[in-house]
């Protein structure tokens, strides 16, 4: 299968992207970076070139940081699909340039408000706009729609009391005093501390504050603690509207992070931009690293058609991997395979308009190509 796609963001999501589409047994893709810096475009390409063990198509595009150009329209007048990897603030301007090339489009932000916008962009669409599709909103989305169908379709219900949602993109090591290290955008975790989450209780969608809700949680044996933060729970507070009790997502952490997150917000001035004041504290204090681990678990609970309490759950463990001749972060890697997938979705489903996370086609979704050289087969 032949397609031409337009990589939107030519960061280090974007370099996976290009990289797995590039190594891709099932698509052979005409693949274009797009990105407002010439460096980075540049070095995507680098990348891509130098992992990749298959013959290459590759191109750049160097993108205005408003609006777009007539290299970039004529380009996308070639492509199928825009896989959007910007920051979520862009969302809406990709995706209006998607509507008016008549490109499918797939993205990968948290932003909640962002994302509404495109849902009433893409309403009218000729072509198909899968949003929120990368890990967490995404796939750790899916996992959890299974789960709900294999538990009502084994214990013969339709309703349950609970479906949690968790994960965490950490460092292999965290020492104190804050117990992490960046292993993805700096941006998006201030973000994500910051604008309410959106959860379900005693059947209710409502919203509450990020890092109000820190709880401890034993995963395959090893200690963590989790917190609300916004936007990973995609559309699953609406979609499963009276079929779910108590519905959530929440970020993973080592213990002792969120304590110094609470200490470090208490420093900023109501007056500032609470989500650049963090970010930049962030950086002040917290390095980046490439050893990272990714953290998923899902779980459902309810009552089977006897009143006997059961739960079915899922975990992953997810460390860096080799693609082609290349290493990918656990963070790229788990992010940029269910968008890849959702890409090969796009060009074999005749899809239209607006395509939420609840969606999804979980079978299609969890034992794709791309989605199962990196999570595996689910069992």
């Amino acid at each position: 299968m032949n397609a031409h796609i337009f990589i939107a963001g030519s960061g280090g999501i974007g370099h996976a992207v290009g990289l797995i589409l590039a190594e891709s047994k099932v698509l052979k893709a005409t693949v274009y970076f797009g990105d407002v810096s010439q460096q980075a475009i540049d070095s995507a390409i680098r990348f891509v070139t130098e992992g990749c063990t298959q013959v290459l198509d590759i191109h750049g595009v160097l993108m205005p940081y408003e609006g777009s150009n007539d290299i970039m329209d004529q380009i996308l007048t070639k492509c199928e699909i825009i896989l959007d990897c910007l920051p979520g603030s862009q969302a809406p301007r990709i995706a209006g340039l998607a509507k008016k090339h008549h490109c499918h489009y797939a993205n990968l932000t948290e932003y909640v408000q962002e994302t509404k916008d495109v849902i009433e962009i893409s309403k009218d669409a000729d072509t198909a706009f899968v949003l929120q599709t990368g890990l967490a909103p995404g796939f750790i989305n899916v996992l959890a729609h299974r789960l709900y169908e294999d538990f009502c379709r084994e214990f013969g219900v339709e309703v349950i009391n609970s479906m949690h949602m968790k994960v965490g993109a950490i460092s292999k090591n965290a020492p104190s005093p804050h117990y992490y290290a960046f292993t993805w955008s700096p941006i998006g975790v201030a973000t994500e501390y910051l604008k309410d989450a959106e959860i379900v209780r005693n059947f209710k969608k409502m919203k509450v504050p990020a890092l109000s809700g820190l709880e401890r949680i034993i995963i395959d044996g090893d200690e963590y603690e989790d917190n609300f933060t916004s936007g990973g729970a995609a559309d699953f507070p609406d979609a499963f509207a009276g079929k779910v009790k108590d519905l959530d997502y929440k970020t993973l952490r080592y213990p002792g992070h969120y304590q110094w997150v609470r200490n470090t917000m208490s420093t900023i001035v109501n007056n500032e931009n609470k989500i650049k004041a963090l970010e930049n504290i962030m950086l002040e204090n917290i390095p980046s690293v490439e050893d990272d681990i990714v953290v998923v678990y899902a779980s459902v609970e309810g009552k089977d058609a006897s009143g006997r309490l059961r739960r079915k759950e899922k975990s992953y463990k997810i460390f860096p991997s080799v693609v082609g001749k290349k290493r990918l972060r656990a963070i790229q890697s788990t992010t940029a395979a269910p968008l890849c997938e959702v890409a090969y979705m796009l060009l074999t489903h005749q899809w239209k308009g607006t395509i939420l996370q609840s969606q999804l086609s979980t079978s299609d979704f969890l034992n794709g190509p791309f989605v199962t050289a990196i999570y595996g087969k689910y069992e």
